[in-house]
């Protein structure tokens, strides 16, 4: 899992964001780092609670006939949505930008053996710390916690 290929999916959170949406990016890969698809967290843009960013990567790049080979991409931690979305389909790798912010499932992903690694990448920590200081309601309704 090469960490030049999270480059996709910040550039994917850094439009989400532009477009007043949660700057949360991802992208799905082939076996030999192929963009087979690519996308950011829509839930706002497009007023539907199930585009995450790992969805909306996964939706463009179609339907394939095995997914062991492909690694999502993205630049937070996969909530149990999408890590749900990973393991129903048998994505064998999920390359994350940061866990700080958000602890998602990828531990659980993990132990049911697909490949993670974790970069801690500071333009991901950025992105996500500062919209989340600025944005706490939405933040808190993109992870399903009341206020």
């Amino acid at each position: 899992m090469d960490p030049g290929w999270l480059d996709v999916a910040v550039a994917e959170a850094r439009a989400g964001l532009a477009e007043g949406g949660i700057p949360i990016g991802a992208a799905l890969l082939g076996p030999d780092g192929e963009v087979l698809g690519r996308g950011h967290n829509r839930r706002v843009q497009d007023d539907d609670p199930t585009v995450h960013g790992e969805t909306d990567a996964f939706r463009r790049a179609g339907r394939l006939r095995d997914y062991r080979a492909t690694t999502m991409v993205t630049t937070l931690s996969p909530c149990w949505y999408c890590s749900g979305l990973i393991r129903q389909f048998g994505i064998g790798s999920v390359l994350v930008g940061e866990a700080r912010t958000f602890h998602g499932g990828h531990d659980w992903l993990a132990e049911h053996g697909v490949r993670v690694r974790v970069l801690d990448d500071e333009r991901c920590v950025q992105l996500m710390t500062a919209f989340v200081a600025e944005h706490p309601a939405l933040w808190n309704e993109d992870i399903g916690v009341a206020e």
